[in-house]
């Protein structure tokens, strides 16, 4: 599997992440070790996890997936073999985990969190350190429309909480920083403060990418790409939508959306049913499953550092490897964007 640098460190992480938000609801704990030792040993080096996991978010489950890495690091004793990131709730998640006051990402909650993260997580030290959302009101999680801009509902101000990351970095307790579900503006007020404060530069962003929704690419990836972050994308098979198996309104008895129907209208809406077919015979077209497809469309994008999976079996994480075999030829790339223009972005 391919390597590639986390921007603006010496982090080397494979192409393929495994994510692990399923890890406490969807997958028991003795399913989340087979899929860490099964993409350990097949060339992953790279767990994202956060505080407020597993998802759909329960207040008696919260950092339950924290728990279950924490637990496999210290059985198999591969600490210093993983890239290990996390996550940390902004104002508008903590209301979901009831751990902390909704003050948003403050130095006091920047400090809590990176604490109760780390002795979940049974170690001293995260590779990469996230913020999961912004600490104010923005088009992140999908909503189209002109921002409505609010400063009195914001919650810490960028420059506290990058002050705050500066020193977990400092004191050794993070290697690098990222942001999650961000925005243009976002990203440039993390990077001009970097450069007139002196403060940590951010290295990465997570935010949601797939063939049905591209819209990272309008405004960020211009940005990422001149500021040299990385992107790091979630969600690249739309919660899998993008395997097919919802089409036709199916509704298989153990898929994620069958188990809770959180999110479903955003990543799997009626007007996207025709894209998603389509992409699905250009799959079959070239022998390829629809998953594959849509992750190895995702590892060719200029801007990407690591694809995120989140299987919730191990046959769907062994398929979903494989996608790092398959790069796509020329004319499968045509193809893909011949149909993107007739159909750009039904999820965004």
């Amino acid at each position: 599997m391919k390597t590639k640098t986390i921007p603006n460190t010496d982090i080397s992480v494979s192409e393929l992440c495994l994510g692990t938000m399923n890890f406490g609801q969807m997958c028991d704990e003795a399913e989340a070790h087979a899929q860490l030792d099964y993409a350990t040993s097949h060339g992953i080096n790279f767990i994202d996890t956060a505080e407020m996991y597993p998802v759909p978010p329960d207040k008696t489950k919260q950092g339950t997936t924290e728990r279950f890495v924490g637990n496999w690091l210290a059985k198999t004793g591969k600490r210093k073999e993983i890239v290990l990131a996390s996550k940390i709730s902004s104002a508008h998640q903590i209301g979901s985990m009831g751990t902390r006051a909704a003050s948003g990402l403050t130095r006091e909650n920047v400090r809590a969190a990176i604490d109760g993260s780390l002795s979940r997580l049974q170690t001293d030290y995260l590779d990469l350190y996230q913020l999961h959302s912004p600490d104010r009101k923005a088009n992140f999680w999908g909503p189209r429309g002109v921002a409505t801009i609010d400063p009195s509902t914001d919650g810490a101000s960028i420059e506290e909480t990058l002050s705050a990351l500066t020193e977990l970095v400092k004191e050794g307790k993070v290697r690098a920083i990222g942001l999650s579900n961000e925005t243009p503006w976002g990203v440039s007020e993390y990077v001009r403060l970097s450069r007139e404060k002196g403060l940590t530069r951010i290295s990465t962003i997570q935010n949601q990418y797939s063939l049905i929704n591209r819209t990272f690419e309008v405004g960020l990836s211009e940005m990422c790409l001149r500021e040299n972050v990385g992107l790091l994308a979630y969600s690249p098979l739309s919660k899998g939508v993008l395997s097919g198996k919802y089409l036709d309104g199916a509704l298989p008895p153990d898929s994620r959306f069958a188990y809770s129907l959180r999110d479903f209208d955003r990543y799997n809406p009626k007007h996207a049913q025709v894209a998603i077919q389509k992409y699905k015979e250009i799959a079959e077209k070239h022998n390829l499953s629809l998953s594959v497809l849509s992750l190895a469309f995702a590892l060719e994008r200029s801007f990407m550092t690591s694809v995120i999976l989140g299987a919730r079996t191990g046959a769907q994480l062994i398929e979903d490897m494989s996608a790092s075999e398959h790069p796509l030829s020329p004319e499968i790339l045509a193809e893909i964007e011949s149909l993107y223009q007739e159909y750009p972005d039904p999820t965004a």
